[in-house]
């Protein structure tokens, strides 16, 4: 028997947080823990096939402000979430083109949780590299932002 081997491309990105595993999840599974840190208007609703769109222009028309669109795949509480992701509208040639992000999370110890990104679904051609860099720049961003943040962070909720 012979192994498979594949060619597809993953984005991966990794970050450890000062924070619970609860408090990460929280962070990425609910509009006000994502408002917490990263997108001030969302509507997350954590269920399969439910909504995961995070709006940064709103002053824009409807399906211009951010990841419209994009739903929740598959998630494992408070270990794995995946949802789909769409390219930002500054690339209007693959806009509508959804691809998909699988988070992990590792609990590392009481108030500490290591965070994994992958990003797939890469197709080849110019504007899909220009994409692949916007978003290895822009995710490393994005992490950072969840490290320096979301320890500073006091929700209301129980964890």
């Amino acid at each position: 028997m012979s192994e498979a081997k594949s060619n597809a491309r993953i984005l991966h990105k990794e970050v450890t947080v000062a924070a619970p595993i609860e408090r990460v999840w929280w962070a990425w599974t609910t509009s006000e823990g994502m408002a917490s840190w990263w997108a001030k208007d969302s509507w997350i609703d954590l269920r399969i096939g439910g909504p995961w769109e995070l709006y940064f222009g709103t002053d824009r028309r409807r399906g211009w402000q951010g990841s419209e669109g994009c739903r929740v795949l598959s998630y494992c509480p408070p270990e794995m979430l995946s949802f789909s992701w769409n390219f930002p509208p500054s690339m209007p040639e693959i806009r509508f083109e959804y691809l998909w992000v699988v988070l992990r999370f590792i609990r590392v110890g009481p108030a500490e949780t290591r965070v994994i990104l992958d990003h797939l679904g890469w197709k080849k051609g110019l504007s899909w590299e220009k994409g692949f860099r916007y978003f290895d720049r822009a995710w490393g961003v994005v992490l950072e932002r969840l490290r320096t943040r979301l320890p500073r962070v006091r929700a209301r909720r129980a964890e």
